[in-house]
């Protein structure tokens, strides 16, 4: 059977839950009859010959759903009807929820009962199928019968990039062309006019509004400045298009393209008329867009960071308002939990002895700058309007969900001698997966892991033959923000002293109903102004002057750039040890934490094109658009800049442990997001992790149940909740209602602090109760902690910084609920340092004064039995009130994981972990 087609979008990116009442089950038969296609991959009983591989067998990975992400019009039919899935469309759905109640009982033998198998090759009697694509003789696709990966050997290099360009349109096309409209901010005219859709192409068309003549730019000057391996890059790229246009043909000449393209209007069932667009160089740009603004851009919300610093200094001050808050800010917390914790200092993004060049805006005056204009139809909605406010909260805050996990141990502690990892990155859950896997062995290329989809010329995650890599978000400050002072009118601000003319860049949309989204039809305009500093976000005045504030980044109009890094990472030429890997992760500008084994040796990198700001500039802050405050040797026509050199990134090379969950990276080094502090959930590893060095002994097993058992833990509960009982069990609790949820509390402590069902399948928590008070409990405490000290408005604009809480049922991240990815953000930290200070506990890096209960023990503690009582009367229903996935009280459905759907197949719910999307274990047994 031909490869099939996806159905899930990224949190916001939905087609409709339903299709119309005409697709009945007699029609979907019919249909059925008529649209499977006679074609069929040939089965292969040859041997497909590995490689040279150094991992033993040793290698696993996991990528839900499952390979397959595209499917026909019959197969959506029937999975709408039937909810029967297309082959390996969710294969590794199972094996990966599995884990959270198999991991207790797991041993090596056991580990690819719930991973696969990443050893390089196919095993002659697990051939599923080769293929020619297009009938060339220089390159072949052999899947393989667990899970349809698709493993892509070629004779020649262009064959080779032939070969991925057409597995990844096997694989994923729908989910590609989906993805190319996004990033030029042209979704709703492509797939419908949901809202979801509307606020997701706002959300990245106002961080990247690109015109196409900035998109080519891009390429020619990625290839222009890298030499043999920039001309290298272009002619991969250009052989992975043939090979991506050259599926398009045959799946549309053989009628087996994706459904999706029938449902949104794109193509005739019946007559075949309509037409899938081929994919250009520019397209992959667009794409790359996407992922580096979702994953890789560090930075931003500094004018939320000024609105909060003047809030505090009218509270309390200039002098102790400043101080009270950079206490909330935790720069350089030194209770944080570090990557690189060998003492190590990396100094950047710190507070400067005397700040210069601030723009702080007049108190009242800054207004955000609108992005939708000409609103029309169901664009005019109260549902259109709300998300176009969270894709703007989403786009200039520094919150950056970027996820992601890694353990990785030195040999020195295992018990084989040799180093071990469990890593890989958090993107999130839809159907298809964003990412793909994928192995790829050709002249100068020889890799399996993943990539995303669109941008697979390369395994983006993954192994080579004697070393794998991953990598997580990492967040420090790439973005900057610059007041530019108008002149003229609104659109014309001083550039170096000259009246200068905004460029004014615009994208109209318009949708109509179609089968797969019924939104009615609508339309608006996208409009961003640009400048020389980057596109207008914001308008306000200080001193008196009207000033438009601008976000420039070091990667804006830099997407390409980081393509040498991954063809470096293929390489087995290149990638020969540590430092080559190094080397590698340093042509990478987007903002990550690069982990590294192999048999012998790890190491670490942190990569990004950090700029070097002129001396006194706080990149915390607004700064004046003038010469004196610009990135060092900053050229606007190109924005390029001199950047930190490789030397001041956080790097190491074979440290006891690495562990990162998008935690700090190392000493005085800091991100642009808030919340790195005492309790991070980098905790949850580092404690794990810690404790198993310090046995010795690490086995992949036991690393795996590392990660497993933190990706079940509530943070809260298990770094918090302790001390909170403390300050309650300071004296006796007589209230009844208050006593009764402490020790419901303590016994889901005593237990482990897990969010678990009570057997595998039963969607219910044990401890259920105490999961329900403690999620109603922490909003309610830490209000009443912190607002009575802080005030209303100082305590409203910390939030906006920081957001109180992320538990699993919260609405988050860049899929929203349902997302897995939890406690990342939250005001924990703040809680834990001010719950000490009160118990008289030694705090380092405390805040500049205590808030529960104004600094009183015995105040304090009513506080929380006053609010404790208050959460432990909420029923199940005002505390997970229900969604569109979930009817209200269903606390396990709350959490549970949903695969958002970008296309027309549907997958059931799993139970929650905190873990990788794509996750690798690996221990290479020998080297080169």
């Amino acid at each position: 059977m031909p490869r099939r087609t996806p159905r899930t979008t990224l949190d916001r990116l939905r087609t409709s839950r339903r299709f119309p009442g005409f697709l009945k089950t007699a029609s979907i038969c019919v249909l059925v009859a008529g649209l499977l296609s006679p074609l069929t991959q040939q089965a292969a009983a040859a041997t497909a010959a590995a490689p040279n591989d150094y991992c033993g067998g040793q290698c696993s990975d996991i990528l839900p759903p499952g390979e397959n992400g595209n499917a026909t019009l019959a197969q959506i039919l029937l999975n709408q009807a039937f909810g029967t899935q297309p082959s390996h469309a969710e294969d590794q759905l199972g094996p990966y929820a599995n884990l959270a109640t198999g991991y207790s009982g797991l041993t090596d033998p056991t580990i690819n009962t719930f991973f696969n198998d990443a050893s390089f090759g196919v095993p002659s009697d697990q051939v599923a199928s080769t293929e020619k694509p297009g009938g060339r003789g220089d390159v072949t696709i052999v899947r393989d019968k667990k899970s349809g990966v698709p493993h892509i050997t070629g004779t020649t290099r262009y064959g080779t990039e032939y070969g991925a360009g057409y597995a990844a349109a096997e694989d994923r096309l729908w989910l590609m062309d989906v993805f190319r409209h996004v990033g030029r901010g042209q979704l709703t005219s492509f797939a419908g006019g949901a809202a979801a859709n509307q606020g997701l192409e706002q959300q990245f068309y106002r961080n990247a509004p690109y015109t196409e003549a900035d998109l080519q730019a891009q390429i020619d000057k990625a290839v222009a400045d890298n030499g043999a391996r920039g001309q290298q890059a272009l002619a991969d790229v250009k052989a992975y298009l043939d090979g991506v246009n050259a599926y398009i043909d045959a799946s549309d000449s053989g009628r087996y393209f994706p459904g999706e393209y029938v449902l949104t209007g794109h193509k005739d069932a019946i007559t075949n008329a309509g037409t899938i667009e081929h994919f250009k160089v520019t397209d992959l740009v667009a794409l790359a867009s996407v992922i580096g603004s979702l994953f890789g851009s560090g930075g931003g919300g500094e004018v939320n960071n000024a609105l909060s610093l003047l809030a505090a200094q009218q509270k309390y001050g200039v002098e102790e308002g400043t101080k009270v808050w950079e206490s909330f800010r935790e720069r350089n917390d030194p209770e944080a939990v570090l990557t690189v914790h060998d003492g190590q200092s990396f100094p950047y993004g710190g507070k400067p002895a005397d700040a210069k060049g601030e723009a702080l805006p007049d108190a009242g005056s800054v207004t955000q700058e609108p992005l939708v204009y000409d609103r029309t139809g169901s664009a005019t909605t109260t549902a259109a309007k709300n998300a176009s406010a969270t894709a703007a909260k989403t786009t200039l805050g520094s919150a950056r969900r970027g996820m992601s996990n890694a353990l990785v141990v030195s040999g020195k502690y295992t018990a084989s001698g040799h180093p071990i990892a469990v890593f890989g990155p958090q993107t999130g859950y839809f159907a298809p997966q964003l990412l793909m896997l994928q192995e790829i062995q050709g002249p100068g290329i020889s890799a399996r892991g993943a990539s995303f989809a669109g941008l697979s010329m390369y395994v983006e995650l993954g192994r080579g033959q004697d070393y794998s890599w991953s990598a997580t978000t990492s967040g420090q400050d790439i973005i900057d923000t610059y007041a530019v002072e108008l002149c003229q009118d609104d659109h014309h601000y001083l550039y170096h002293g000259a009246c200068t003319a905004m460029d004014e860049v615009e994208q109209k949309n318009s949708w109509s109903p179609t089968t797969a989204d019924s939104t009615p039809a609508g339309s608006y305009t996208m409009r961003v102004w640009r400048t020389k500093y980057g596109p207008v976000e914001y308008r306000a005045t200080v001193g008196g002057k009207k000033v438009a504030y601008t976000t420039l980044r070091s990667s804006y109009l830099h997407e390409a750039d980081s393509i040498i890094g991954f063809q470096m990472l293929n390489d087995p030429g290149f990638v020969k040890g540590p430092q080559d890997f190094q080397a590698a992760a340093q042509h990478i500008n987007f903002t990550f934490n690069w982990f590294y084994a192999d048999s012998q040796h790890t190491a670490y990198y942190n990569s990004g094109d950090n700029p070097v700001r002129a001396s006194g500039v706080d990149a915390e802050f607004p700064v004046w658009a003038q010469p004196a405050y610009e990135w060092r040797n900053w050229d606007p026509a190109t924005n390029t800049a001199d950047y930190t050199p490789a030397s001041a990134h956080p790097g190491s090379v074979d440290q006891d442990y690495y562990v990162s969950w998008n935690n700090k990276q190392a000493k005085d080094y800091t991100t642009a997001s808030w919340g790195d502090g005492s309790v991070h959930r980098g905790n949850l590893l580092e404690d794990r992790v810690k404790k198993l060095v310090a046995a010795g002994g690490v086995t992949r097993t036991k690393l795996v149940q590392a990660m497993a058992d933190a990706a079940l833990a509530d943070l809260r509960a298990e770094d918090v909740l302790p001390k909170l009982l403390k300050v309650i069990d300071s004296s006796t609790v007589t209230d009844s209602t208050a006593a009764a949820a402490v020790a419901k509390l303590k016994a889901w402590v005593n237990a482990g602090a897990k969010r678990t069902e009570t057997s595998a399948g039963s969607h219910t928590y044990a401890d259920a109760d105490a999961i329900r008070i403690l999620d109603a409990w922490w909003p309610l405490l830490v209000k009443a902690e912190f607002e009575p000290g802080l005030g209303s408005d100082l305590y409203n604009a910390f939030t906006n910084n920081l957001s109180v809480d992320e538990a699993p049922s919260a609405g988050h991240g860049p899929t929203g609920s349902h997302a897995g990815s939890s406690f990342q953000y939250g005001w924990w930290s703040y809680v834990d340092k001010d719950i000490r200070a009160v118990l008289g506990e030694n705090v380092r890096g405390g805040l500049t004064e205590k808030y529960c209960g104004g600094g009183s023990l015995s105040a304090c503690r009513d506080m929380l039995i006053s609010t404790l009582d208050q959460a432990a009367g909420m029923t199940a229903a005002q505390v997970y009130p229900g969604d569109d996935q979930c009817s209200a009280g269903d606390q396990w459905c709350a959490d549970s994981i949903v695969q958002r759907t970008l296309g027309g197949i549907k997958h059931g719910k799993i139970s929650w972990q905190n873990r990788p999307t794509f996750q690798q274990v690996v221990e290479y047994t020998s080297h080169r």
